[in-house]
């Protein structure tokens, strides 16, 4: 299928063949009949990607604190990769469509396939010929409305939150600033609700527009004709609300606001404008100042927008979904009128072409539409005490085929997230002897991003295909967490090498189902992303320290630090907790440099945070504790160890240093080993190495299965340990 995109690091626009987007359950596989270019942020997009470096960096600050906290925390050569990984990389365009449902996915039963809906969202409304849409993005069309009217359904939406933040009522009158395609639609809302409105914009036509549609009066801000007109409507005391609706750089909104609306008055922002509030104006008038945000309550909640958990109406009158309902029900109705906003439809296939006359200022409009084609191209169709450590069955021997060095090894990777594109990928697009064979995403455009950056021969949705084809030797699984363990056990019974990024299974049953593939299938070539212990400052350090003798004491701190909201680290429901998802990675490498595995875990938490106190108990006597905190400093390094045993002491801070003290020299290090942060390495490419030459020999895989599985088991068992309170014995099974 074609779908719009754009690099945001050379301004590139441009139609893409990507593949399909799988259905999946909870949403609805959308064909494309109207998509709505928005002319205000889409074309601020657009203007942004065309900016120099330091244009990109002035026009968003906030992203630039971010990449300065990166360079702290994860070094520059890290963040350096994983900025120009998202600068380069193609971005999908759009929010606001309408189209026909061609496939229903699981948990959907109102709609079904061939109903017409109006979707939104920057992530599911896009420019292109099909989308997957969860369900509270969408909503059925009324009876009798245009598909292309229907398209405007997501600007609607934003125009209907913008005026309820205003709290409107009967015989007020408000000013628009603003005229563009969210003003024109604030306008006849407005005037759907008995309010009288004076518009105000520097394009004389967009004025005329707007009184056309029901303003009592337009004019240009700077002139007297808009003060005078606020004069006359409300007897010399002002508008009760202005609605900004402006974009740009100028604090001209802000201070007309402040001079034309009354005493205690309503300022709401829905455009993206400078804010500079003159103080006294605002203070002397006691302005209320509110903010609307985007469609409605819901928007960048992943629980509404991507599992489908509604707000009780009771609590939440209007939210995105309902505000999109709404609105298609006032345009059904004819209390809002589109048709004399659209400038311009164009063809789906002349999409860049419209945005570079956009751009360019050649074509001038308020809104415009793109028409696909009618017919598309055919498609391809409690407390527990004990936790039991699963026994690893093997039937027969595991075939691992040994491959001559002249061959190259063929991996396909399902998935192609964040973190598959900057610490995997790049080391295996470089590494000779490995052909990048197939990408499989739900996603349409992630896996064409992949393909076009890194090589890979082919870019799909279906894996089943390649699971079947024969001549891949490996499959990457980097996924979320909660598709690891039943993607791992597919790849192992259609007789792959498998990696899976941690964690290997989120419950008991999980886990249980990944041995019981390995024990039909004969198939135990399996890794897990715990790449620590295959750090080379750790392994260095580890040699240096030496054996020992007696039980050692391991102190592990994880300065996890905060997520950002709407990070999918969130949805716990779903994809287990944070330390179930990356837990494994401490266990593991404790596990490692203490060379057994856990035999008891003491788990407990601070109230109301997510900062963890892991203990695990050790044959041997030893222990180690894992500090997993979420409340420190941002500043600090995340990941500090001190491993203490026969009197040596080996420091590990951040991947960055390493030391090690002994009682041969009192009072000074043994070995020092410095780093400065650009050469932080947590041993990716060494676990990569070590992979491909198990999968290119036959030779054993990297890390013995069992070690895999105790790890897993005692990562499952901090979450016993919390529910019971009370440490968890690891049993192995028998």
């Amino acid at each position: 299928m074609k779908q719009v995109v754009q690099n945001y690091k050379s301004g590139e626009l441009a139609v893409l063949d990507v593949p399909v987007p799988g259905c999946k359950p909870g949403g609805v596989l959308v064909r494309t009949a109207y998509s709505l270019i928005s002319t205000g942020t889409e074309l601020m997009k657009v203007s942004e990607a065309g900016m120099s470096m330091l244009g990109k960096a002035r026009s968003r600050p906030d992203q630039v604190a971010k990449v300065m906290q990166s360079v702290a925390t994860n070094g520059v050569p890290a963040t350096y990769r994983k900025v120009m990984g998202k600068l380069d990389s193609y971005t999908p365009l759009g929010y606001s469509l309408c189209g026909v449902v061609e496939q229903v996915g699981a948990g959907i039963d109102d709609v079904k396939a061939g109903d017409l809906v109006a979707c939104a969202g920057n992530e599911h409304a896009l420019h292109a010929e099909l989308n997957w849409v969860p369900k509270n993005l969408y909503t059925p069309v009324p009876d009798g409305l245009a598909p292309r009217h229907a398209a405007f359904g997501t600007v609607g939406s934003i125009a209907m939150q913008g005026v309820r933040q205003g709290e409107p009522q009967l015989g007020e009158v408000a000013l628009v600033i603003g005229l563009g395609l969210i003003g024109q639609l604030v306008v006849q809302l407005l005037t759907a609700a008995g309010v009288r409105v004076v518009g105000a914009d520097p394009d004389p036509t967009r004025c005329e527009l707007a009184e056309r549609l029901g303003a009592a009066a337009c004019g240009d801000p700077a002139s007297p004709a808009v003060e005078a007109a606020v004069a006359e409507l409300t007897g010399g005391h002002g508008v009760d609300q202005v609605f900004l609706a402006a974009g740009g750089g100028s604090n001209q909104p802000v201070e007309l606001a402040a001079r034309l609306c009354r005493d205690r008055g309503r300022v709401v922002d829905i455009g993206k404008c400078r804010l500079d509030l003159p103080w006294n104006a605002y203070y002397e008038k006691e302005l209320d100042v509110r903010f609307s945000r985007s469609y409605g309550p819901g928007r960048y909640d992943p629980a509404y927008e991507l599992e489908g958990r509604d707000y009780p109406i009771g609590y939440v009158r209007w939210t995105e979904r309902r505000n999109l309902a709404c609105f298609l029900d006032l345009l059904a109705r004819g209390s809002v009128d589109v048709e004399p906003l659209v400038s311009h439809v164009a063809d789906f296939d002349d999409a860049v072409e419209t945005y570079q006359s956009l751009k360019d200022g050649d074509l001038k409009a308020v809104a415009v539409l793109f028409r696909y084609p009618e017919q598309a191209e055919e498609q391809g169709e409690s407390a527990a005490p004990e936790v039991s450590v699963p026994e690893v069955r093997r039937t027969g021997t595991t075939v691992a085929p040994v491959r001559s060095a002249k061959t190259p090894v063929r991996l396909a990777f399902v998935g192609a997230g964040n973190y598959a594109t900057s610490m995997l990928l790049p080391h295996l697009a470089q590494r000779e002897g490995v052909e990048l064979s197939t990408v499989v995403t739900t996603t349409a455009l992630s896996a064409a991003n992949a393909q076009r950056k890194f090589g890979f021969a082919e870019a799909t949705t279906d894996l089943d295909a390649v699971l079947g084809d024969k001549s891949i030797d490996a499959v990457f699984v980097v996924t979320r967490h909660s598709s690891h363990a039943e993607l791992t056990r597919q790849a192992l019974l259609a007789g792959k090498t498998v990696f899976v990024e941690k964690p290997l299974a989120l419950s008991e049953d999980e886990l249980a189902g990944v041995l019981a593939a390995v024990e039909e299938s004969g198939n135990d070539r399996l890794q897990v992303g715990f790449n620590r212990r295959f750090a080379p400052l750790l392994q260095e350090a580890r040699k240096r320290f030496g054996a020992r003798t007696g039980p050692a004491s391991l102190r592990y701190l994880v300065n996890a630090g905060k997520l950002q909201h709407g990070s999918w680290y969130l949805q716990q429901g779903a994809e287990g907790s944070r330390f179930a998802g990356e837990g494994g990675h401490f266990i593991d490498t404790a596990s490692w440099l203490l060379d057994a595995d856990p035999v008891s875990v003491y788990a407990t938490a601070a109230p109301g945070n997510e900062d963890l106190q892991v203990v695990l108990r050790y044959p041997d006597g030893s222990t180690a504790t894992i500090s997993y905190v979420t409340t420190g400093a941002a500043g600090f390094p995340k990941e500090t160890l001190d491993l203490i045993a026969d009197g040596k002491v080996l420091r590990l801070d951040d991947f960055v240093r390493a030391s090690v003290y002994s009682d041969g020299t009192v009072g000074r290090k043994q070995w020092v080993s410095s780093r400065l942060p650009k050469a932080r390495d947590k041993g990716q490419n060494a676990e990569l190495a070590a992979f491909i030459k198990a999968v290119r020999t036959g030779g054993p895989m990297p890390v013995p299965l069992e070690s895999l599985v105790a790890t897993t088991s005692a990562t499952l068992a901090v979450q016993a340990g919390l529910a019971g309170g009370a440490p968890v014995t690891l049993a192995r099974a028998r």
